[in-house]
């Protein structure tokens, strides 16, 4: 018997934690974008790999709502689901991946901290939510937590700042604006039509930027393209859209706060990258700021 859609998004509790959970698997699935993309552009140019990735992501998708047809979205959705496509698809990828050709991912999951930010702000804007001063008070202290810890070294707005500055405003309009659809829509069927919505752009793309010769890529990047296309580009978004739609943009948001340490945590087991103690330090505080943020929500 064919699956449904409401299987597929059926709530995994009937309490709000279940939407934390929902949002915890999404952000530990996220939280290894940036190292697998770091993996993957070893073999690959940025062009390709934002393009291949968005393909590939687009073509497992088509074939998710091939087997299981969830009911088609309105004709009034689509261009909400073209900024979604543009925003997740291609913006979000294609500005950190030119970014990660500059730094490195301990460099780059500075501005992940801003991402809670910029995704309540657009929830507020975008959905309608408003989240109470509390909850604003504990956000913005849970982002100066991230971005003290990262910053303590000191950093210059170089090129690839700017490009992750822009990377975190597409990926909080993007996350915004799949969180307001899945309250309609389900979760995984958000995702899996922005994706199909942008393969044709993605997939004669991928065909164009493809390298020449693919005998001497390392077998890391292709893991990396495989990482961000199967579970970055979709199967965390199936998660993460229904937490989002479940406990509310702003609140499940705030998660996003955990990302950049998880970052750095498989940095340090993908990449060699050193784990320091301030780090636990400043995860635990950022603990605390999200289960405050989430209370005053």
């Amino acid at each position: 018997m064919r699956p449904t859609v409401a299987a597929l998004d059926a709530p995994t509790e009937t309490r709000p934690t279940g939407a934390l959970v929902d949002g915890l698997i999404g952000v530990a699935i996220f939280s290894g974008s940036l190292p697998a993309t770091r993996l993957a552009l070893t073999g690959f140019d940025p062009l390709f790999l934002t393009f291949a990735r968005g393909a590939l992501a687009g073509l497992a998708s088509a074939a998710l709502l091939a087997a299981i047809r969830p009911p088609l979205p309105a004709r009034g959705d689509l261009p909400t689901f073209g900024l979604l496509s543009l925003c997740v698809v291609l913006g979000f990828p294609l500005l950190t991946a030119l970014a990660l050709m500059r730094v490195d991912s301990a460099h780059a999951v500075v501005f992940i901290g801003l991402l809670p930010l910029a995704t309540a702000g657009f929830g507020a804007l975008r959905a309608g939510e408003r989240p109470s001063r509390r909850f604003w008070l504990y956000a913005c202290l849970g982002s100066t937590v991230v971005a003290g810890f990262a910053l303590r070294g000191g950093l210059t707005l170089e090129p690839a700042d700017v490009l992750m500055l822009a990377a975190i405003l597409a990926g909080g309009l993007g996350y915004a604006e799949g969180g307001r659809l899945s309250r309609r829509l389900g979760g995984w069927p958000v995702i899996a039509w922005a994706n199909v919505a942008a393969l044709p752009v993605t997939l004669p793309l991928a065909a164009w930027f493809a390298p020449p010769q693919m005998d001497g890529i390392p077998a890391a990047a292709w893991a990396g393209l495989g990482y961000v296309s199967l579970f970055s580009m979709l199967i965390g978004f199936v998660f993460w859209n229904r937490g989002l739609a479940r406990g509310g943009i702003a609140a499940v948001g705030q998660l996003q706060l955990l990302q950049p340490f998880l970052g750095l945590a498989l940095a340090a087991l993908l990449l060699g990258e050193r784990i320091e103690p301030a780090m636990v330090v400043a995860a635990l505080a950022v603990v605390a700021c999200v289960a405050a943020a989430r209370r005053a929500a």
